[in-house]
């Protein structure tokens, strides 16, 4: 019989799990308590949109899984009905995904428990903080912008000085003009 005397079916669950919270670079452990059919199916559509699997999860294989790979911080969120959010490439959008539909049809029926970001156990309310963070392209375009603005100053500089160079040969031009007519 395998680890903690479970049957290899559950062996197996918990494989699973180990696997999918070792891969995640974001991961949401969700609650869940009177949430309708209509408001769960749209959930997870919005999960696949975002590239997040969600799926609901037994809190005592998920608890195995946590203990053996050394987020015993996870344990105490693991009551009562759960699921978990994951994503192997955007450690943001699990979280991100949540509060956005959470805020949008305004349900109770979501809390957040905890979350792992990149190996690391953290609390609701970072879950929360990190929800708030701009995607990695928000994040993109923002430096893009920042590199972009004193390259676009320097032209404008270079321009400006180009343009005094004319306003002056124009100058001394005219005046020579003046001063050959006189």
């Amino acid at each position: 019989m395998p680890k903690h005397g479970v049957s290899p079916a559950k062996a197996a669950v918990v494989a699973e799990m180990k696997e999918k919270l070792e891969s995640a670079k974001g991961a949401v452990l969700v609650g869940f308590t009177g949430l309708n059919v209509a408001d769960a199916t749209k959930l997870r559509r919005k999960f696949r949109e975002g590239g997040v699997e969600y799926k609901v999860i037994k809190n005592t294989l998920t608890r195995i899984a946590a203990d053996e790979l050394g987020y015993d911080d996870l344990n105490a969120h693991l009551e009562g009905p759960t699921a978990i959010a994951v994503s192997t490439e955007d450690a943001v959008a699990p979280a991100k995904i949540l509060k956005a539909f959470i805020k949008e049809t305004k349900t109770e029926a979501l809390t957040v428990k905890a979350g792992i970001v990149d190996g690391q156990v953290i609390d609701a309310a970072a879950v929360n903080a990190l929800a708030d963070l701009p995607s990695r392209e928000e994040l993109i375009a923002k430096l893009l912008g920042s590199m972009q603005a004193p390259v676009s100053g320097l032209v404008n500089v270079l321009q400006g000085n180009i343009r005094n160079i004319v306003y002056a040969l124009e100058a001394v031009r005219a005046k020579k003009a003046e001063q050959e007519s006189a």
